[in-house]
């Protein structure tokens, strides 16, 4: 009920439930932006044109909401409550993975369906939510407005600061994605019923939203979750291939095996075992690999040591159970590839750098020529850096001509080898050889033509 000007309006209950549903709120509206940060990563990669305007809209529709919420005059808790209910939905089915993977199927170019996604779920979560503490503040009985919304601010801020941690540290490493997805629909219609108890039509929309919420998270998407990728073994067909099965890693193909004997792998897989055993006959050797994928690159060789470094603690349980079907060979050390290289004291004959946050996507701090710096401490004097690129066949694009460039600053010449020529994207193996950083290239030119000198000192 509205009341006259200079007239207090009458707490409908606790300080401390109300402060309860303050901290509700700054929880569950950070977790959205986390969520929404991890569910965009198989489909956008993680790099920092993705992350900042996700977050820069975040904030955008934050501070609409913000002036929103001073804008409401009556209906305080009924205001707040209808939110929290609307923003549960948009969270338990918007940002489940069963909604994040129907928005980019169904919406091309991924930009689009980007877009769609922000503005049409993140966004309004953002903006729903933000009306909160401007409401909730008008409900507090203080001489100051200062000291109500401070105090509001407070709490929401706490929630703010205790779900970005707990959602990302806690529940996405181990229950999963979906496990944060859910937790954060469902404290907010535990939010709902505190502020609406006695409303029986809104506690049966409020179990409605709910399962669906589990249903969304839960039965829909048949992915293993984790923190940092979801993972799918399926059935697939490929040359030669008996009974071939395919693992999915954040919705692209990162592994193929299959029953034969020898077993086929994928393509690139079999180039970079046929180089290392046969063409360099490599025995009794050190071998590092960033990035685990299924393990296939040791997969019944015991002819060389491997270590792989990947960040995802689960990737090798879930290799060994869902795809090798056996125990994978080599160690296995929990790390980012980069910060494993820069802290190493282990010396490898060769260092394959196969790293992917999506289907085409290195992470950022990986490709700069700090990074292949640093892969050259880890190698033995003469030893072999490889990368698995995906990039255009052509070698044309900026981000193709620049990478390539960037490891040859590093690294002298490489042998740049294009597996799928026919295809808009490939696999590019770049092959590097350890050493002494090499001299500036010189053109030779009709009028200094050094040719014959060169030639003759490189005997």
């Amino acid at each position: 009920m509205a009341t006259s000007v200079g007239e207090r309006p009458e707490l409908p209950m606790g300080r401390f439930l109300l402060f309860a549903v303050v901290f509700i709120e700054g929880f569950c509206s950070l977790g959205a932006e986390v969520i929404a940060l991890r569910q965009i990563i198989p489909h956008m990669g993680s790099s920092i044109v993705v992350t900042a305007p996700t977050i820069g809209f975040f904030l955008l529709a934050l501070a609409l909401g913000y002036h929103a919420g001073a804008r409401v005059a009556a209906d305080y808790v009924v205001v707040v409550a209808r939110n929290f209910l609307l923003a549960a939905l948009l969270i338990g089915v918007g940002l489940s993975g069963v909604g994040v993977d129907l928005v980019f199927t169904a919406i091309n170019p991924p930009e689009i369906a980007y877009l769609v996604l922000i503005g049409g779920v993140l966004c309004p979560v953002a903006w729903l939510l933000g009306q909160t503490v401007p409401i909730l503040s008008n409900l507090l009985q203080h001489e100051r407005v200062g000291e109500a919304s401070g105090e509001a601010l407070y709490y929401s801020t706490l929630g703010s600061f205790l779900g970005s941690l707990s959602l990302s540290l806690l529940l996405m490493q181990w229950l999963g994605v979906s496990a944060a997805v859910g937790f954060s629909a469902l404290l907010l219609l535990a939010g709902h019923v505190l502020l609406r108890p006695r409303a029986w039509s809104a506690t049966i929309v409020a179990a409605a939203v709910a399962v669906a919420t589990v249903v969304a998270n839960a039965w829909l998407r048949p992915q293993i979750e984790t923190a940092y990728a979801s993972y799918l073994v399926e059935p697939a067909t490929y040359d030669g291939a008996i009974n071939g099965r395919a693992m999915r890693n954040n919705n692209s193909i990162a592994s193929l095996i299959d029953e034969s004997e020898p077993p086929r792998y994928a393509r690139y897989i079999r180039h970079i075992r046929g180089m290392l055993l046969d063409d360099l006959q490599f025995r009794g050797r050190q071998i590092l690999v960033l990035g685990a994928g299924g393990f296939t690159v040791s997969h019944r060789e015991p002819e060389n040591h491997y270590t792989y470094v990947d960040i995802d603690p689960a990737v090798r349980e879930i290799a060994e159970t869902h795809f090798l079907h056996e125990t994978a060979r080599g160690d296995f050390v929990v790390d980012d590839a980069r910060r494993f290289v820069i802290r190493s004291e282990q010396r490898f004959a060769a260092v394959l750098v196969d790293v992917y946050g999506a289907h085409s996507s290195i992470p950022g701090h990986l490709v700069t020529r700090e990074f292949w710096q640093a892969t050259r401490r880890v190698l033995d004097r003469q030893g072999l850096l490889i990368a698995n690129l995906i990039l255009d066949s052509a070698l044309a694009t900026p981000y193709s001509r620049n990478l390539l460039a960037t490891i040859e600053s590093v690294y002298g010449r490489c042998a740049v080898e294009v597996l799928q020529k026919r295809q808009v994207l490939a696999n590019v193996i770049v092959t590097c050889r350890n050493g002494e950083q090499p001299e500036p290239a010189r053109l030779f030119t009709d009028e200094h033509n050094r040719a014959d000198f060169d030639q003759a000192r490189s005997r």
